[in-house]
C-alpha cells in the first residue's frame, strides 16, 4: 500500500515511524512538505525521499493522509481534488467535519476521519476513527491498520463523538501532564531535590496507569484500596474533594468539547 502524507509534522512523522517499524516499506511512504528545513529532517529521519509538490506524490498512491493542521485543511484540499484518483483519505486534522473536507474535496466522499493523540510519538498512541459514509469496511480497516501502528485504535460509531474524544484523549495528555506539574511541585514544596521530585512525579503516574491498565478492577475500587481510612491519602482526597478538583476536571473536558465543535464551525466555512 503506498501511502502520502500531505504534510510532514510531528503526527505525519509519528505515523511514519510506526509503519517503518511494522516493516511498512520505506519506498512506499511519500510525503508533501513546502518547507525545505522539515524535508531534510524527514529525509534523514526515515530515509524516505519528501515531495515539494503535492501531485507527483498523490500519483499512484493508494492512500493519501490530510496531516497539515486544521487552518491549513481547507487550502490543501482544495489543492488536492484535481488530482485525486480513487484513492481512501483520512484526516487526521482535529474538529474539521467530514462534510466540510468532502465539500474541499469537489464533493469526494471517500473519507476516514481520525483522532490521534501525542502519545503516538513514542508509540502509545490512542486514535479514534469514523468512516464517513462513502467510505467502504476497507477503508475503515485500512485507517486502523495505518494507525495502529502508533498504538491503539478505537473505531466510534457518530462523527460528533470525535469532538469528546478530542476533549478526553487529544487534549487528554496536557491534563495528565498538568498534574504531574502539580505533584513534582508539591514535592519541591516539601523539600525534596528536583531529580527526586520528577523521578518520583513520572514514576508514581506510570506505575498508576500500568496498574488501571492490566488491573480488571475499576479505578474507583483501586482508588479505594489505596486510601486507608483517616490516613494520608484520605487526607488528600478529602482536599481534593473539597477544592472541587473532580468537578472541574469535568468541566475542563467539557469545555474543550465545546471548543472542538466551535472550531469545526469557525474552520468549515468556505
Amino acid at each position: 500500500m503506498i501511502i502520502t502524507f500531505i504534510g510532514g509534522g510531528n503526527m505525519a512523522g509519528a505515523i511514519i515511524g510506526g509503519l517503518l517499524k511494522k516493516n511498512h516499506a520505506a519506498t512506499s511512504l511519500r510525503v508533501v512538505e513546502i518547507d525545505e528545513t522539515a524535508r531534510a529532517r524527514l529525509t534523514r529521519q526515515f530515509a524516505i525521499k519528501p515531495f515539494e509538490r503535492l501531485d507527483a506524490a498523490v500519483a499512484g498512491a493508494d492512500c493519501i493522509v490530510l496531516a497539515v493542521k486544521p487552518q491549513s485543511l481547507r487550502e490543501a484540499a482544495i489543492e488536492l481534488r484535481a488530482h485525486i484518483q480513487q484513492q481512501l483519505i483520512i484526516s487526521i486534522a482535529a474538529g474539521i467535519r467530514g462534510v466540510d473536507i468532502a465539500r474541499w474535496l469537489g464533493g469526494y466522499s471517500r473519507l476516514v476521519r481520525a483522532m490521534p493523540n501525542t502519545p503516538a510519538l513514542v508509540g502509545a498512541g490512542c486514535s479514534a476513527i469514523y468512516p464517513m459514509p462513502g467510505a467502504s469496511a476497507e477503508d475503515a480497516t485500512r485507517a486502523e491498520v495505518i494507525l495502529s501502528a502508533v498504538g491503539t485504535t478505537l473505531r466510534v460509531s457518530r462523527e460528533e463523538q470525535l469532538d469528546a474524544v478530542t476533549a478526553v484523549s487529544g487534549s487528554g495528555p496536557a491534563y495528565v501532564f498538568y498534574f504531574i506539574e502539580a505533584l513534582e511541585q508539591a514535592a519541591l514544596d516539601l523539600a525534596l531535590e528536583p531529580a527526586a521530585a520528577r523521578r518520583l512525579a513520572l514514576a508514581t503516574f506510570a506505575g498508576a496507569i500500568k496498574l488501571a491498565v492490566e488491573s480488571d478492577e475499576t479505578v474507583a475500587t483501586l482508588r479505594a484500596r489505596v486510601t486507608s481510612q483517616g490516613g494520608t491519602t484520605a487526607a488528600a482526597l478529602a482536599s481534593m474533594q473539597s477544592a472541587g478538583v473532580k468537578e472541574a476536571i469535568v468541566r475542563a473536558v467539557k469545555a474543550a468539547d465545546a471548543r472542538s465543535r466551535e472550531l469545526g464551525d469557525e474552520l468549515g466555512k468556505d
